[in-house]
């Protein structure tokens, strides 16, 4: 298969690449600046805000399928208009198209989210997501939108990061015990897209892990796997910031993990899975 992975360069992009790789795919993949020592996938640096080069780029490659992990947080231009871009030019080429998602498209006024349920963000980036995809939706009826939580690595995810800056006072801040995501880890979730990448799915799915923690709770597992004093991470509540944002989204992934050979664990299972001597 040849794979054409937009946004390779970061956590999730990275870890596609080396399951892809390993799987004998033929890989290509964009980085927005530079491209990173990454050996084994043909890199390009494309500004995927500039529909012509993302189009330009899907014509040289003819990819069978095109996985879109590509985002800021703080760019309407790459989450929105990027996700666009992309859906373009996979339609133009006739690849198929697996775009990643947020559960940031919800309020977190619901008990629990599935597939049906009808975004509703509260915040600028849930808005961008949510509008990425309504335009994949139109350009690619057949792409799969895969929603996805909170992504954690091997140390290299930015909540992980978090956690060793706050337990080592190299920055100032809380964790909040008045949230809920459903973290998946980067491994699973890879191995999950390109399993998707591959089958008969359409439409929305699902791909986040089956427990629900708040970002406290989650710094603890995080410190019991990376031997860090669970003492010395501070809790807060987000409600006392005053802050505009999503709170407690509980993505339920049931429906799409019964369809996947990929088991999707729980941020408890997988930290605990990962953690020294086990």
């Amino acid at each position: 298969m040849k794979l054409l992975v937009i946004g390779g360069s970061g956590l999730l992009g990275r870890r596609i690449l080396r399951q892809a790789q390993r799987a004998g795919h033929r890989v290509t993949a964009t980085c927005h600046a530079s491209v990173p020592p990454a050996g084994g996938a043909d890199w390009h640096v494309v500004d995927i805000r500039r529909r012509d080069d993302v189009a330009a780029l899907a014509r040289r490659v003819r990819p069978d399928v095109i996985v879109n992990v590509a985002y800021r947080q703080s760019d309407w231009a790459v989450t929105a208009d990027g996700a666009a871009h992309v859906a373009l030019a996979a339609a133009a080429v006739g690849a198929r198209l697996v775009h990643v998602s947020s559960d940031a498209v919800f309020s977190g006024a619901g008990p629990r989210y599935d597939e049906t349920s009808t975004p509703d963000p509260v915040s600028p980036y849930g808005a961008a997501k949510a509008a990425a995809e309504t335009a994949v939706r139109a350009i690619a009826p057949a792409a799969v939108i895969a929603r996805t939580s909170l992504i954690i690595g091997d140390g290299d995810s930015p909540h992980e990061t978090l956690v060793h800056a706050l337990a080592s006072g190299a920055v100032r801040g809380v964790l909040y015990t008045d949230t809920a995501r459903c973290p998946v880890d980067a491994g699973d979730l890879a191995a999950a897209l390109l399993e998707l990448d591959a089958g008969p799915e359409t439409g929305i799915c699902h791909v986040a892990g089956p427990d629900a923690v708040s970002r406290y709770e989650l710094g603890l597992l995080v410190a019991a796997r990376d031997g860090l004093d669970p003492a010395a991470l501070p809790s807060g509540l987000f409600a006392a910031t005053g802050k505009t944002g999503p709170r407690d989204v509980r993505l339920d992934s049931a429906a799409t993990q019964a369809r996947l050979a990929t088991r999707l664990r729980g941020a408890r299972e997988f930290l605990a899975a990962s953690a020294p001597g086990r």
